[in-house]
């Protein structure tokens, strides 16, 4: 969680997620089709649901990585300044 988040915000996704997937289970329930083609619409929402988690998690995670290495690279940088201004 960003410590920019406020509460408002978060309370703001989890009701956003929540009325998503009622819309959804409710298309799938009202749909005039017969079982077999509401299975297969649940499990593509289900798919696409967690395909959307899992990407939204790994685009944070490479973003974080990057950020961690580029903090490596400064402190590093850094160093080797203090190095040279210490033998100037």
């Amino acid at each position: 969680m960003n410590a920019n988040d406020s509460p408002s915000w978060i309370f703001f996704q989890y009701a956003s997620f929540a009325v998503a997937m009622l819309m959804m289970v409710g298309g799938i329930v009202l749909i005039d089709a017969n079982e077999w083609i509401r299975a297969y619409i649940a499990m593509s929402a289900l798919l696409l649901v967690n395909s959307s988690i899992t990407l939204s998690k790994t685009i944070r995670d490479n973003h974080e990585q990057k950020k961690f290495h580029n903090r490596i690279e400064e402190a590093k940088a850094e160093q080797l300044l203090k190095q040279y201004d210490a033998k100037a």
